[in-house]
């Protein structure tokens, strides 16, 4: 069925096939649903989306899902996990087509798992990927600008992720997105466990997270996932004493704020794509401080509910070395300028280097970020050094040789990523934690 359609692709002209895409997505979901016999049925499904914090959400509820000896399955960006057997996600792709999804959830209904835990995306919602798939409970991370030139624009953005609340009778809402008001408003779906389609809804902040539970995390963005994982976990019935140990367990995502190295100097590997990402992650790294580019001083570990007592050891005051590209292929041209001004104010060296070219100029793709140095007030003598190597390997290097003691090197945009997409549909097989590794032991300080 699956080359069928394929083949019926292929044979229709581009312009017929574009106006007949929508019914293609549908014809091809609902297809795939019903060659698989709905696995869906038999699993209680947890749909988390969001701009940022997906795939962290998707691994904490798994994580106390099988603390509490529940058999559960789950697809992120990072792995495929079947109770107890993982495989890393190299699709390049973080909710998989509708073959490929359904094909994982009659595997995990056949394994025995009783839930199923899906990161969902705006672009796999507008082709209709969660189509023939039964919601339980859907959680919202954030919405914050992404994907614009393919959605046209943020209310149409934002109205795609809507649409797997209308799917799910339970709503996990981060209170502190300005979004919040907009979700609150989408009903369930009828006929679903809740009359005339109101939905059961929980509405979470960062406050939430009860103060005897005390996170490996580092980050309040992470103290908000957590917060969202404990919700959902509690209205899935685990006791709170496994949600708490499965929290505490967790010491770090793959991708996600991950240290690959703590001592002399620090290097971290995150997956920050968007403005809001890496702001929140050099904030993390760089508490606002009189000392630092950010300006005012904060007792912003002081608010946090993490027990990441060694945070001072490497927050003493040292540099803030930053690595940073952007995809290309016309994937959201406009945030370039605005990670460039972000990386501008929190940063006291930056070397812009090659991300996922795709098809297009990478030398362009860096001066686009280089453009928002300039939209900060003196950027120039707040970054004594700044520059461009397309070469990541080579950027990464020279990152990790300029480091002195006490400094943090922040690699971002790829975190645990296999892949670089060049032109052509070419992909180069690339892990930046691995290159890190690498190249740390060539130096010798």
């Amino acid at each position: 069925m699956e080359n069928f359609l394929r083949f019926f692709k292929k044979i229709i002209p581009p312009p017929i096939f574009a106006a007949l895409q929508p019914l293609y997505h549908w014809v091809l979901a609902w297809a795939a649903a019903a060659f698989y016999w709905f696995p869906s049925r038999k699993l209680k499904v947890i749909g988390v989306t969001g701009t940022n914090g997906k795939s962290t959400i998707v691994h904490l509820i798994t994580a106390i899902l099988e603390e509490a000896g529940e058999r559960a399955a789950s697809v992120s960006s990072i792995r495929f996990r079947i109770g107890a057997e993982e495989r890393r996600n190299d699709l390049k792709m973080t909710m998989p087509g509708r073959f490929k999804l359904q094909r994982f959830l009659r595997r995990a209904v056949n394994a025995g798992c009783k839930y199923a835990v899906i990161e969902v995306t705006s672009e796999g919602i507008q082709q209709y990927r969660h189509l023939g798939i039964n919601f339980f409970m859907a959680v919202l991370t954030n919405v914050t600008p992404e994907h614009i030139e393919s959605h046209g624009s943020f209310e149409k953005y934002r109205a795609a992720k809507a649409e797997l609340f209308r799917k799910a009778t339970v709503h996990i809402l981060n209170g502190e997105d300005p979004s919040v008001e907009y979700f609150l408003k989408i009903p369930a779906p009828s006929g679903r466990g809740s009359p005339k389609g109101a939905a059961r809804r929980i509405v979470y902040t960062k406050k939430d997270l009860p103060p005897d539970i005390h996170l490996r995390l580092l980050g309040e963005f992470n103290l908000e996932n957590a917060v969202a994982a404990y919700h959902a976990a509690k209205i899935l019935g685990i006791e709170r004493e496994a949600i708490k140990r499965a929290l505490e367990k967790v010491e770090c995502v793959p991708g996600r704020l991950e240290f690959i190295q703590r001592e002399l100097f620090s290097v971290v590997v995150d997956y920050a794509h968007t403005p809001d990402a890496l702001r929140k992650v050099y904030e993390t790294l760089r508490p606002p401080s009189s000392k630092s580019p950010a300006g005012k001083k904060s007792d912003f570990f002081g608010d946090l509910k993490s027990d990441f007592k060694e945070a001072g050891d490497f927050f003493p005051g040292g540099r803030l070395v930053c690595v940073l590209g952007a995809a290309g292929g016309g994937r959201d041209e406009w945030k370039r300028p605005e990670m460039g001004k972000i990386a501008s104010r929190f940063c006291d060296e930056i070397i812009l280097t090659n991300e996922d070219p795709y098809d297009e100029n990478p030398a362009a793709i860096l001066n686009d970020i280089e453009a928002g140095f300039s939209k900060i007030t003196n950027y120039k003598s707040q970054i004594p050094n700044s520059k461009k190597i397309l070469d990541r390997r080579e950027a990464i290097r020279s990152a990790l040789k300029s480091a002195q003691s006490g400094d943090i090197v922040i690699i971002t945009g790829k975190g645990s990523e296999p892949w670089i997409m060049g032109p052509n549909g070419t992909q180069i097989p690339w892990d930046d934690r691995e290159v890190v590794r690498e190249e740390l032991k060539k130096i010798d300080h």
